[in-house]
């Protein structure tokens, strides 16, 4: 394998297949390797920088789940272009074996069955399934595109000629998946900036070179496009290359019963081709001269906010959301920590000493740990209900010790890959803007609240195929509350599934709805649930539903997250970290609550403490 085509995805894949050969091997006595490499697997999937890059910067085992062991194996891979550790575990097992693994509910001895039964067609049928989610794939998830994005404006802003760079489209309304990457630079030397843009290092293909626009390949089979514009019409640019498509067909028609015609170069009259071209700076001004307030780049999607923009312009009522932002955040509502829980899911890997400095670090007021409810295979109750009354003492002991301020540790700090992640916020608008319009209030991570000083018990527990939850009650009552998922059976027909869900929701120890659709992107669907009789449920019983905050989840989506935002229904926020850098994903479920029209009120964990407690008590 050439170490060119080494890709994350491409090293993830691997992992992947070399975890399913383990599992061919002994499931049960290489239970800890096939956890670790599917681990490693999922976090070099959403590392924020090639593993190429940190393999050459010695930096291997700063990714999380990646470990001694697993870094000397890919040390010989990126060295050699294969791993002889990998190749004998895998010898003998056909290829199209590890291919079809890629659809969902296929295993690999599901796969070796079908090969082996000899059906050719029902193979090729399958292997061309497995290509169809290939090419919807080519979607890349948000922080991977954002980090992408990141390290090219960084290079970009270092031309002196360059005045101030945005992200264009999808990136730029965050959504939860990105196509290609579009790019927007304010110069005065467009052919000059076209130019060092494609003379970019990590260039693999000039795909075009034009007057105003030009377009690149980078690792990864990434298409990063830019265009080019003065500072007189970048307002023009920004508006007409951000929204959806829907948006600005709606706004163009919106535009024409007021005689005008809009373009990327600014407004004119419709009815004279020969009228003179207004000219705009900023967004802003665009906006104002079609008698709209501005609106956020996350909620141009033709849903409703032209109509919500003009009214609020006109002084009226039920005009745009004040949008829920990063700082408004005062905790993070799932966290998996290292307590040894003895689930069947994975383990967090921090404990929850890094935990409580890492939400310092953030500036939160209170957390909960959320780790797995212990699994029930192998355990009887009475030990499912020792293990969580250990865990209650933990947790106890700790407030105790927030209480009198014997606890002070903070986290580590933030590593380089951390910034990257969070270049959106803190660098997009200030870093790559020369120009001095007002960029986004980015979230003051030195500065902070007033601390944190308070930590839940609680627990995510799996929602069984029959709603009855796998906990005994005496294990509940240690709950300061709980959370309940889907993560299994996902293809119970539709008001099965509701009804699961509702059964569980109904107990009095659980509060929120996490990952609620159990979709993961580009890889899984979500159930299919009655979503009107949920929110419903969620209302008359002071139920909570889940922002899921993980890159490959952000879940709830968006739509529904609008839906529920219409019926107020509260929602929460939660990272579903399992290592304390994953806590810095709550950056990507705020622009899901964003892109659904959330305001801070809409969000339980924007209350402090003391809102909170009293939310918690509500309807119990």
């Amino acid at each position: 394998m050439s170490t060119q085509t080494l890709t994350n995805l491409k090293i993830a894949e691997l992992l992947r297949d070399v975890a399913a050969s383990y599992q061919l091997q002994d499931s049960q006595k290489f239970k800890f390797q096939i956890i670790a490499y599917e681990r490693a697997a999922d976090a070099v999937e959403h590392a924020t920088s090639e593993l190429k890059d940190l393999w050459d910067d010695g930096k291997l085992t700063d990714v999380p789940g990646i470990g001694p062991g697993i870094a000397e194996h890919l040390d010989e891979l990126f060295r050699t272009g294969k791993s002889k550790h990998f190749e004998d575990l895998m010898k003998g097992i056909p290829k199209e074996a590890f291919k079809l693994m890629e659809l969902p509910g296929i295993g690999i001895k599901t796969a070796l069955r079908l090969i082996a039964q000899g059906d050719r067609p029902l193979v090729e049928e399958k292997l061309k399934e497995v290509y169809e989610l290939e090419k919807k794939a080519k979607r890349h998830l948000l922080p991977y595109a954002s980090m992408i994005a990141g390290e090219i404006m960084d290079y970009l802003v270092k031309n002196p000629k360059v005045k101030r760079v945005d992200p264009l489209g999808s990136l730029r309304r965050k959504a939860s998946t990105v196509g290609d990457i579009d790019l927007a630079i304010v110069t005065d030397d467009g052919p000059g900036v076209l130019d060092y843009f494609t003379k970019y290092p990590k260039t693999q293909k000039i795909i075009e070179e034009g007057e105003h626009t030009a377009s690149i390949l980078v690792p990864g089979g990434v298409q990063i496009d830019l265009m080019v514009q003065p500072v007189e019409s970048y307002g023009a640019l920004l508006q007409h290359f951000t929204g959806s498509k829907h948006h600005n067909i709606a706004l163009r028609e919106f535009a024409l019963k007021k005689g005008l015609s809009l373009s990327e170069y600014g407004i004119r009259k419709s009815q004279d081709p020969n009228s003179k071209l207004q000219t705009f700076k900023t967004e802003e001004e665009f906006y104002k001269h079609l008698s709209l307030d501005y609106i956020e780049p996350e909620l141009r999607e033709d849903t409703g906010e032209i109509e919500a923009a003009f009214r609020q312009a006109q002084g009226k009522p039920n005009g745009l959301p004040k949008l829920v932002e990063l700082d408004n955040v005062k905790a993070d509502l799932q966290i998996h920590s290292s307590f040894d829980i003895e689930t069947s899911h994975d383990l967090g890997e921090s404990s929850m000493e890094e935990i409580i400095g890492k939400g310092r670090d953030l500036g939160y007021e209170y957390l909960a740990f959320t780790e797995h409810n212990p699994s029930q295979k192998g355990h009887t109750d009475i030990q499912i209900i020792d293990i969580l009354k250990r865990k209650r003492e933990v947790v106890d002991k700790l407030n105790d010790r927030i209480r009198r301020g014997l606890l002070r540790e903070t986290s580590d700090g933030h590593s380089e890959k951390v910034d990257q992640i969070n270049y959106s916020i803190k660098n997009m608008s200030i870093k790559y803007n020369r120009i001095g319009s007002t960029p986004l209030r980015p979230f003051d991570f030195a500065q902070g609240y007033a601390g944190l000083k308070k930590v839940f018990n609680s627990l995510e527990i799996d929602i069984k195929p029959d709603g009855s939850l796998p906990v005994p009650e005496a294990g509940l009552e240690t709950l300061d509350f709980a959370l309940v998922s889907i993560h299994s059976s996902f293809g119970i027909e539709k008001d099965a599934q509701t009804k699961r869900v509702l059964t569980a929701l109904a107990h009095p120890k659980v509060k929120i709805f996490a990952h609620p659709t159990g979709r993961k992107l580009n890889e899984r669907e979500g159930a299919e649930l009655n979503w009107p009789e949920i929110f419903d449920f969620c209302l008359e019983n002071n139920k909570w539903i889940e922002i899921n905050c993980d890159p490959m989840r952000l879940d709830l989506p968006d739509t529904l997250v609008r839906e529920a935002v219409k019926l107020g229904v509260k929602l929460t926020l939660g990272t579903d970290a399992h290592h304390i850098d994953g806590m810095n994903n709550m950056i990507w479920g705020v622009s899901v609550a964003r892109r659904g029209w959330a305001e801070k009120k809409n969000v339980i964990n924007c209350s402090s403490l003391e809102g909170f407690k009293k939310e918690l008590k509500r309807g119990d």
